[in-house]
């Protein structure tokens, strides 16, 4: 679906107006928005736009890293909203030029309706011209990161305060850090991107909204700050709970081997009555079998009172 806003140069809007009287005197700038597209409303990319062939590709080669390439008026911009649900990111593209902005989206963006309704609803915003309109665009799909972030965090905060088992807290963990590593793969980029918007020369329009992109910027800056928290607290609730399994493990074996060291003697001393020879030192004794294990059971309790002592057994 193709849906297009005309700004008039006296601020009126028109909703109707065909592809070809887009560049009419009378029209200021104009928004056009590829939504959810078919095939033949795509290709209006290259037959009507004539926007350069490796943007068109990257429009439909998903999933882009964010990013900005200029091709000589028309600015291209690869931007990531975030599914609620998933948290999986969706491409949306953008073209920005000196009259208008073209976006593009397979899939459907309600932070682009949002974009719209409030250019639609608020005469003095279209004042502002495309590059604030690309620059709401880019606000609202940066604040809908927050809520994922958010998510996030509580979930953590309730895995840390939750009685589980260590086994169930650690699934917990692992399936938030794989959460954040995609919201990491999307906001990182993203930052970068806004960053080369700050510090662009090509974009004409850039200093008088530096303002706005300074204001997104800084809402990525939390939003990477929060993510690299949040990592670090799980990877230190990791390395805990490998820590406790070391020591538990340290302690088994550590048992195990005082008992192995007292049953040791004992073992010694079978063998050797447990030896089939008929002239053994004795072993026709009426008193010999109650004396070994006597000696046996002596030798036994000693060493454990020693390595109690020792605090072996702490």
């Amino acid at each position: 679906m193709l849906r297009i806003m005309a700004i008039h140069k006296d601020g009126t809007i028109a909703n109707d107006l065909p592809l070809q009287q887009l560049n009419r005197p009378d029209i200021q700038w104009y928004w056009v928005d590829f939504n959810e597209p078919t095939e033949e409303e795509a290709m209006l990319l290259e037959r009507h736009f004539h926007f350069h062939p490796l943007a068109i590709e990257d429009c439909f080669h998903l999933l882009q890293r964010p990013k900005l390439d200029h091709y000589d008026d028309v600015h291209f911009f690869v931007l990531h909203a975030i599914n609620p649900i998933t948290l999986d990111a969706e491409e949306v593209d953008l073209f920005l030029g000196k009259n208008f902005v073209v976006t593009f989206h397979l899939q459907p963006s309600s932070e682009i309706d949002e974009a719209w309704k409030r250019i639609t609803g608020q005469p003095d915003l279209r004042e502002k011209g495309q590059l604030y309109a690309a620059y709401l665009v880019m606000d609202k799909l940066v604040d809908q990161y927050f809520p994922a972030v958010y998510q996030l965090e509580d979930q953590l905060s309730e895995s840390e305060s939750a009685r589980k088992s260590i086994q169930a807290l650690m699934d917990d963990i692992f399936e938030i850090r794989a959460k954040l590593l995609k919201l990491r793969k999307t906001i990182l980029p993203m930052r970068d991107l806004l960053y080369r918007i700050l510090n662009s020369e090509r974009i004409e329009g850039v200093k008088e909204h530096l303002a706005y992109f300074t204001d997104i910027y800084d809402h990525l800056l939390k939003l990477s700050e929060m993510i690299e928290s949040n990592r670090e607290m799980t990877a230190d609730m990791r390395d805990s709970y490998i820590s406790i399994n070391s020591n538990r493990m340290n302690a088994i074996m550590k048992t195990l081997t005082v008992i192995t060291t007292i049953f040791m003697p004992l073992t010694f001393i079978a063998g050797i009555y447990g030896m089939n020879f008929e002239y053994m030192p004795e072993l026709k004794w009426d008193w010999g079998y109650f004396t070994v294990l006597g000696v046996m059971f002596s030798i036994g309790f000693g060493m454990y009172v020693w390595f109690r002592r020792k605090g072996w057994f702490d």
